[in-house]
């Protein structure tokens, strides 16, 4: 599942292509997605100029004069631009054409994502209960702290957690643990707040190096300009369980934790 970097990823590829842009049309292929697309997008978002593209979590808020297109990739989805009228293949559900000549193409194998319109986004159901950005002063390791406070929970589903900080998913938060020195099965509540600190530090640190290199190339995830991503190559833990850890040689584990695959080092997070 694309993951934060690569949404940021996707959104840096695709803004300079559409800001300031005029929709001409909107051809959509199939509504099949994870909610059913807006039978009449079409007609509210053409004739529209895109003012800018952002992003709230794992979500791409495309906002026009009037209105917001609010885009989630799912597991499998890209966004990517292609010129008008190209053909599309299997899986090529929705083309926002400009009048550039470009369009905005959205690929989804599975069809797990979304595209919804909303004149009030940020109070959208899908983001208003959502936590702060991680790569902003909102998130730090205080705030960590604060929340794991009573909570038995393992701490790697507790930073994962939308409400506690967006956007630390599967693979960022494996590597984020092993850089922090914590092992993801401990309680949240018993990690200090200096680890906390630390934790924070790490998440804002790999979030930040993972989007500015592309995002991580995992499956068929590409960024909106076609290109993979190359923090894969930078992995310490995620996937790479039974193998050599890279600091100490011990042989990583892997659990599961919130039915999710966790790697980690024995020798070096406790």
């Amino acid at each position: 599942m694309p993951e934060l970097p690569e949404v940021e990823t996707t959104r840096r590829g695709i803004a300079p292509h559409l800001e300031g842009q005029r929709v001409s049309r909107v051809i959509v292929r199939d509504r099949r997605l994870r909610w059913p697309i807006p039978e009449d997008l079409d007609v509210r978002l053409s004739g529209q100029k895109i003012v800018v593209v952002e992003r709230r979590a794992k979500y791409l808020l495309i906002q026009a004069e009037v209105g917001t297109l609010i885009s989630h990739l799912g597991m499998s989805g890209n966004l990517r631009l292609v010129e008008a009228g190209l053909p599309a293949l299997k899986h090529e559900h929705v083309d926002i054409e400009l009048e550039s000549g470009m369009a905005l193409r959205y690929t989804d194998p599975r069809r797990f994502g979304a595209m919804l319109w909303s004149l009030d986004p940020h109070n959208h159901e899908l983001l208003i209960r959502l936590g702060p950005e991680p790569l902003t002063e909102l998130f730090d390791g205080l705030r960590l702290y604060e929340l794991s406070r009573g909570r038995s929970m393992a701490v790697k589903p507790f930073i994962m957690d939308n409400a506690v900080v967006v956007g630390v998913g599967n693979i960022y938060a494996t590597e984020a643990l092993f850089a922090a020195g914590i092992d993801p099965r401990r309680e949240a509540k018993s990690i200090s707040k200096a680890r906390y600190i630390k934790l924070a530090i790490e998440i804002k640190r790999i979030l930040a190096a993972a989007i500015e290199r592309g995002g991580t190339t995992l499956r068929d995830f590409i960024g909106g300009d076609g290109q993979p991503g190359y923090f894969q190559q930078e992995l310490f833990a995620y996937g790479r369980g039974a193998e050599p850890c890279k600091v100490c040689g011990a042989l990583l584990r892997e659990v599961k934790l919130g039915q999710r695959a966790s790697v980690y080092c024995p020798k070096c997070q406790k």
